[in-house]
């Protein structure tokens, strides 16, 4: 079964998307991770992220930041968009990595930093969702712990 979830995202926003469930049996894997930009035609450059934990490596709140370190355990997918006012006067770049293997039980974090312009971000996630057995549900609630605060810096 697949979960989707939109939204817009001004620069610095985060917002949590509910995921857990009482007994952590229910999991999920990103499949696709989209953005576009809120006013087409218009110089934007952008980074959307998603986090398993609502804090950073210090145990400060998450905040949005443009710098990407894949060395960070609560990374789950990165989305880069740059786009100018027309694609024949500008190149156009979108990347998006997703770490497939990564399943999670817990809520996750959609950061969006705006580096160029002003206009926000949209984003499409769509997930899916998967049975556990209680040792996965273990391991994927573990992980989501190790990787909290101070687990990498």
């Amino acid at each position: 079964m697949k979960k989707t979830f939109r939204g817009l995202l001004a620069d610095g926003d985060v917002q949590q998307i509910r995921l857990s469930t009482n007994n952590g049996l229910t999991g999920y894997k990103i499949n696709k991770l989209q953005t576009i930009q809120n006013d087409p035609g218009t110089t934007t450059e952008h980074v959307v992220k998603i986090f398993t934990t609502s804090t950073d490596g210090t145990g400060a709140s998450r905040t949005a930041i443009d710098t990407i370190n894949f060395d960070d355990p609560t990374l789950l997918a990165v989305a880069y968009l740059q786009s100018g006012p027309s694609a024949s006067s500008s190149t156009v770049a979108n990347e998006v990595i997703i770490f497939d293997s990564m399943t999670v039980n817990q809520d996750v974090f959609v950061t969006c930093k705006v580096i160029t312009g002003s206009d926000p971000a949209n984003y499409y996630l769509e997930l899916e969702q998967t049975k556990l057995d209680h040792n996965e549900a273990t391991v994927a609630t573990l992980k989501d712990m190790r990787s909290g605060p101070s687990s990498f810096v």
